[in-house]
């Protein structure tokens, strides 16, 4: 069965229909549950909790984009609401705070995916839902402020703070990031 067909059955509540759809899409989702809740019976609650949502607003797919991406976009959401209730959002750090706390952007560029994720699992809440949602999901700090209900500079400073804190779980000091400039100026043939 398509998805096209999938979703219609869906919507004629068809049980066998929905048990394809949550199979199908179950397994990516807790993935991303899991960037933003640390604790796997919560990651799985959300994720229920998000598939109630997905099925019970599926009429409000209209086709215009990616299925996968609008129940990505329900599944971040409700993480969020999880984070929210829970009061782990509070911890926030103004962008004053991580003045002077430069990244070069071969920080994370640098990363595997399987050594980011293992590594955000150790950082603090909040750096770990600003990176998780700036990095890997692509949003603004404006859209990354308003979905956590914070400024966009402390969304910033979370960003700043969390790349400064991977970069020290990795052990890349500053000497280590002035020979990456200098392969950088070398590779350039100008300052950086």
């Amino acid at each position: 069965m398509n998805e096209k067909a999938l979703i219609a059955a869906c919507l004629q509540e068809d049980r066998k229909a929905q048990q394809a759809l949550y199979d199908h899409f179950a397994p990516t989702m807790l993935g991303v549950c899991k960037r933003y809740v640390k604790a796997p019976q919560d990651a799985e609650d959300v994720l229920i909790e998000a598939f109630f949502k997905v099925f019970t607003n599926l009429h409000q797919f209209k086709g215009d984009g990616s299925f996968e991406g609008w129940i990505r976009r329900i599944v971040i959401n409700e993480s969020l609401m999880f984070l929210r209730r829970n009061h782990h959002l509070l911890n926030h750090v103004e962008v004053e705070t991580a003045a002077g706390l430069r990244i070069t952007p071969s920080v994370h560029e640098e990363l595997a995916a399987g050594e980011i994720l293992r590594l955000l699992d150790q950082l603090p809440m909040g750096y770990r839902t600003v990176f998780n949602l700036y990095v890997l999901e692509g949003y603004k700090h404006r859209e990354i402020a308003e979905l956590m209900g914070i400024s966009i500079n402390t969304s910033k400073s979370q960003l700043i703070l969390a790349k400064k804190r991977l970069r020290e779980m990795l052990g890349v000091g500053e000497g280590e990031r002035e020979r990456g400039r200098e392969g950088e100026r070398g590779r350039l043939g100008e300052e950086v």
